[in-house]
Formats: C-alpha cells, structure tokens, sequence
C-alpha cells in the first residue's frame, strides 16, 4: 500500500499558505470546477453509461444536474455563509461582544460510492471547497470509467496540493484512512462505515458517514393509489434500485394491496416495457457479486410482477415479491437492487413496532392523506429523512440538510447543511479593557 503522508502533507502546506480561507478563492475554484464538468459533461455521461449502463436522461438529471445545481446555490449564498456573525452576550460579560467565526478543517478525504459516482463525488467535494479546505477525492473502484474521468477533471487542473483525486482499489481506501486527516466524508455500507470509523477514532477525526439501511415505504388504506404506484416505482427502480434512499421494502394496508399491485405493474410495463432485460436503458447491477446476491432472493415468497434476469448483462428486471415475512432473507439487509418485497398490515401499531426494534433507517415513505396518521408515523419512528406522498425527492432539497440516524450514518449535506459539515463554527468572546 502505497504511503500517502507527503500527499496529505503538501495539502497542510498549502492550507496553512491561507489561500482557501479567502471566499473569493473558494467562488472562483467552484466557478472553475463549474465550466470543467459543462466542459467534460457528455464524457462524464458517456463513463457512467459504460459503468452502471445509466442512461443519458438519467445520468444528466441525478449525475451532473445535481451537482450543477448545488454548485450554483452554493455560489449564490457562499459570501453569507463565510461571514463572522456577531451574536447576543450574557449580561455577565457586560461590554463585552461575541460573535463566531466558521473556518475550515483543514485537508479533508472524501471517499466516495459506485452507485452515484459522479454525483456521490463531487457534492461533496463542493461542500468541502466551499469550507476552505483542501480534499483528497477517493471515488469507487467499481465504476473505474467514472473515477477516470473525475481524475481527469480534477487532476489535470487542479494542483494536487489543493485537490487531489486518488485511484485504486479497496487498500487505496484502507492506506488513506491510517494518514491523519482533519475530516473524513464517507458514503458507502453501514459495514463499511464502522471501520471508517474505527481509522477515524484512532486519530479522533471528525467525519460524516452517510450509509443506508432498510428504508421503509407505507401505503395506507387512504392512499392515492395511483400517484403512489407512479412514485414508488420511479424512486426504487431508478438506476435498478441501486439508490441508498430507494424504498427497501413495501408495507401496504391489507385493503388496498392488490389493488396497488396491479397499478405498480401498469407503472413498470408503462416506463420500461413489456421485455426489460433487452430494454438499452434500464441500469445493470455493478458487479457478479453483487448480481448472486440480489438473485439469491428471487425466491423469497412469490413473485408478483418481475422476476426476469440475465447474468451476462447483470440486469435483473423490476421485481415485485408479494408473501413475504419479516423472518425472510430479502428481509434481513438492504437490498440494494430492484427488487420490492411486500408486507401486508391491518394494524399500525405493529408496523410500527416491527420498524423501531430494527436499526434505524435512511429514509421512511408515507402515502397517506390522514394527517393524525402522518403525526403517528413521524412521531414514533427514528429515522435519517424522508417524504410523504412521495419517494427520494426530499435529497434533491436544498433546505432539507441530507443524512442518516444511528447505523443509516451520522451527519447531513447538501446546501447550506454542506458548509456548515465542513466548517468548524469557533466561537470568541471579545472583552473591553476599558
């Protein structure tokens, strides 16, 4: 494993030149990494499609126009954001003035997933520049077209004492994660995130850790059926289902299931067609491994709808798996893929119990009109963030700060909720001597 010390000591160097801590510095660079990804964007485009077989429509909506889109708020609001804020003193400090300060970290490492690695890379990255830090980037060994091309984006034009993107495989990860940032930003597995967490510990590293879980999805008997069926179906099968706030798993009122089973499967035939695993546009799964693994739970319960798969194009089409227990396999982890078991409930109270004794998920889904049930749900459920009426839509949000609870993570981004991550908020008193 190759030693990454002089790295992360040129990114102290230049940190401590005090070049990132000017705003203009930081909205320039964001301008600069703004026209590059405009500039590269049908090669970006391109790399995602060999990697995941994303299509172009997708890709440019949840790849480059998220981070376009987040750059752009970030630039509209980074003065404000950077600014000393002078706040109210305690009467015991009479004459006194307090205000507090936000300065950067210092050098921070991103580590970053496949199944957004475009995106998953460079929001991040963007709260980082816009904190004053310098980052290492470590993008997904998974999806090497994509990490190519981040390469090339931040390599060839920015000096790698400022940023730096580092290819290679999992011992890449591990040889960066012993070398004493001052931040770490992970997205990957709850697994994984424990031992970033471990590394992290060893130098007592701030960090944030946004993993995943089983997030649920709740149609209640009072549910539109119809905008539900069109909105779970875009949320979990989108980039085949390898999205970490997908719904994981369908929790359905008795008195509707079949009903809302029939109108999921019009939904998928209507947005992929009648013969899915020949149809160029639905994404691939990223590896064999993890394909056996999701074919693996084929045959929990019965398959509804779906249930097709072609190994040598790692594509499993939408699949829906009605008679499931909560004692099945599919049950026991995220599933990561497009697959949508289902559970039926005639009692809340038990759905609710059932999701709180289990860790805490990513996201939690509700489509339901009764406000008082809403309140019950919001109110007894832990959970990272979530929608109702809806499915993902609530990450695309820059006011809703982005993050998981317990084993789903710790920490959010996303707007201004990205600064303030890699921000370290330092508070001064300032007394007269008068």
């Amino acid at each position: 494993m190759e030693n990454y010390q002089d790295l992360l000591m040129k990114q102290r160097t230049f940190f401590r030149s005090g070049q990132t801590k000017d705003v203009q510095f930081r909205i320039d660079t964001l301008n600069r990494l703004k026209d590059l990804i405009q500039k590269h964007e049908q090669n970006i485009l391109d790399a995602v499609k060999q990697d995941l077989n994303k299509s172009e429509m997708e890709a440019k909506r949840a790849e480059v126009g998220l981070v376009l889109a987040e750059i752009n708020f970030t630039l509209e609001n980074l003065e404000s954001w950077a600014e000393t804020k002078e706040v109210p003193t305690a009467a015991s400090h009479e004459g006194a003035k307090s205000f507090i300060k936000p300065e950067p970290y210092g050098s921070a490492l991103v580590i970053a997933p496949w199944n957004y690695p475009f995106q998953l890379a460079v929001s991040p990255l963007v709260g980082a520049i816009a904190g004053g830090n310098t980052a290492v980037l470590k993008p997904s060994e998974l999806t090497p077209k994509t990490s190519a091309i981040l390469s090339t984006i931040i390599n060839d034009n920015f000096p790698e004492e400022y940023l730096s993107v580092v290819e290679g495989e999992v011992e890449t990860s591990t040889a960066l994660l012993k070398e004493d940032f001052d931040y770490i930003f992970f997205t990957g597995s709850t697994g994984v995130g424990k031992i970033v967490a471990e590394a992290a510990a060893k130098h007592l590293t701030p960090m944030t850790l946004e993993l995943g879980g089983k997030s649920p999805t709740i149609v209640h008997k009072d549910a539109n059926l119809e905008e539900a069926a069109l909105r779970i179906a875009r949320g979990k099968f989108a980039n085949a289902g390898q999205t970490c706030v997908a719904p994981d798993y369908l929790l359905v009122h008795s008195s509707v299931k079949e009903t809302l089973l029939e109108k999921l499967k019009e939904v998928i035939t209507a947005t992929y067609g009648e013969n899915i695993v020949q149809n160029p546009n639905f994404g691939h799964v990223v590896s064999e491994r993890h394909f056996d693994r999701l074919a693996g739970f084929l045959n929990n319960g019965t398959i509804a709808a779906g249930g097709q798969s072609d190994r040598s194009q790692l594509i499993i089409e939408p699949t829906i798996l009605d008679s499931i227990s909560w004692d099945d396999p599919i049950m026991q982890d995220e599933i990561f893929g497009p697959i949508l078991p289902v559970i039926t409930y005639d009692d809340s109270a038990d759905i609710i119990d059932r999701i709180v004794k289990r860790p805490k998920p990513l996201a939690l889904y509700l489509f339901s009109e009764d406000e008082s049930f809403q309140d019950e749900i919001l109110n007894s459920i832990s959970f990272g963030g979530g929608a109702i009426n809806d499915t993902i839509s609530h990450m695309t949000s820059h006011y809703l700060p982005f993050g998981g609870v317990g084993a789903s993570g710790m920490g959010a981004y996303h707007g201004k909720a990205s600064f303030d991550t890699f921000s370290h908020y330092k508070s001064i008193l300032k007394r007269t001597n008068k």
